[in-house]
């Protein structure tokens, strides 16, 4: 990250996978993890882009979700990835920080909300163009995620392509949802951020999950944004920043 001392971290999440990631460091106070979306890296441009925006607020650690990047295992697509945000939430306290918080977009988004709902223990939570449910395939691009998922052709595209490996299968279990689990999250501080003009999720999903968490909560519709990293300029990205440290340094 250009201008920003940037340390490379190995990671283990709890089932053993092995988790790349890397260190902005910041004040002791806070941290923010940051949780890319399907396909990314946080080596990746968007993602480095925006991991500089956050550490104007406090240290980062962005990851690697499992399957991605330079991480080890292959992706679930939203399942056992709470392992991952796991292990650089107890990274950030191990280093001292004693708040955390999670930024997560898209798969990162859905990911953040079930870690804050099923293993708690952060500060606040902002989900950026998250899906509420499972198996949702009314756009195109959503239709293209899918045949990469479930297609073995698919599968491979995404693993030479997109350095992505992803665990062929199904589900042996279908995880809960995060709208099934979002309520859980309270008294924790949650954003829920998405764009009207996401190609890939409607707002209904923001909507969904919105409707189905406690206070305190906050729902974002952005004008002209689409989806995700890519389309997040950096205003809105400090924004963001600005709301996930407030909260989270905030006694509720």
């Amino acid at each position: 990250m250009k201008g920003v001392s940037v340390q490379p971290l190995t990671l283990h999440a709890m089932d053993g996978v092995r988790i790349d990631a890397g260190h902005l460091p910041g004040p002791e106070g806070l941290c923010l993890v940051l949780a890319h979306g399907f396909t990314g890296a946080w080596r990746q441009p968007t993602t480095r882009r925006i991991a500089a925006v956050l550490n104007r607020f406090g240290g980062v650690i962005a990851i690697d979700f499992r399957g991605h990047g330079r991480s080890g295992g292959r992706s679930t697509v939203g399942d056992r990835e709470i392992l991952d945000v796991d292990a650089a939430v107890r990274h950030a306290r191990h280093l001292g920080y004693e708040h955390v918080g999670l930024v997560g977009f898209s798969m990162g988004g859905a990911v953040v909300v079930r870690h804050a709902a099923l293993h708690r223990g952060v500060d606040a939570v902002a989900a950026v163009s998250a899906p509420a449910r499972w198996y949702y395939r009314d756009t195109k691009p959503m239709r293209r995620v899918h045949w990469a998922i479930e297609r073995r052709p698919g599968r491979l595209a995404a693993r030479v392509v997109k350095r992505t490996r992803i665990a062929g299968g199904t589900w042996k279990k279908v995880p809960e949802a995060p709208h099934e689990v979002v309520g859980r999250i309270a008294p924790t501080p949650l954003l829920v951020v998405h764009g009207d003009r996401d190609p890939f999720l409607p707002v209904d999903h923001a909507e969904q999950l919105y409707a189905a968490a406690r206070d305190p909560r906050e729902l974002w519709i952005e004008r002209g944004y689409g989806h995700a990293e890519s389309a997040a300029t950096p205003a809105l990205i400090r924004r963001i920043a600005e709301w996930t440290a407030s909260q989270a340094t905030t006694v509720h």
